[in-house]
């Protein structure tokens, strides 16, 4: 049985404040991706380059030492969200075009642009940057031996 007959999909993992955080991120989501058939799909890179924004603005950002981030992926057959929470204070935001002398915040615009839905969600303790795909799965492939019509 395989995750696409469970939904909705949820997954986790709990990222330590390191920069091999940001590749482990996206290693875990490529699989996660590959197992709910969404990693051949056209927003699987979009993903991948978001989930990196977002685990990267949380160990600068929002993470103090000593804590960690933690990403959850879930996947309900038609939306893939991505939320990234954080202890930290303050609230994540796109740097405008003619801010030029900005050291951050450019990584926001990528996601603004990439994902469907974007925001931020304050929490208890810190804060939930998330966003949102809308994302079909693949195709099942063909039955072998299964002639077309």
């Amino acid at each position: 049985m395989d995750d696409r007959t469970q939904l909705p999909c949820l997954r986790e993992r709990f990222l330590r404040r390191e920069r091999r955080s940001v590749q482990a991120a996206r290693r875990f989501t490529a699989e996660t991706l590959t197992g709910w058939d969404l990693a051949g799909t056209d927003r699987a890179d979009d993903v991948l380059l978001c989930v990196s924004e977002l685990v990267t603005n949380a160990l600068l950002h929002g993470v103090p030492p000593g804590r960690h981030s933690r990403l959850l992926l879930r996947y309900d057959g038609r939306v893939l969200g991505i939320e990234v929470h954080d202890s930290g204070p303050g609230v994540p935001r796109v740097v405008d075009d003619g801010d030029t002398g900005a050291e951050g915040g450019r990584g926001l615009l990528l996601v603004a642009a990439l994902s469907d839905k974007w925001g931020v969600r304050e929490r208890e303790l810190g804060k939930a940057v998330w966003c949102e795909f809308l994302c079909d799965p693949l195709p099942a492939p063909a039955v072998r031996g299964a002639r077309a019509s």
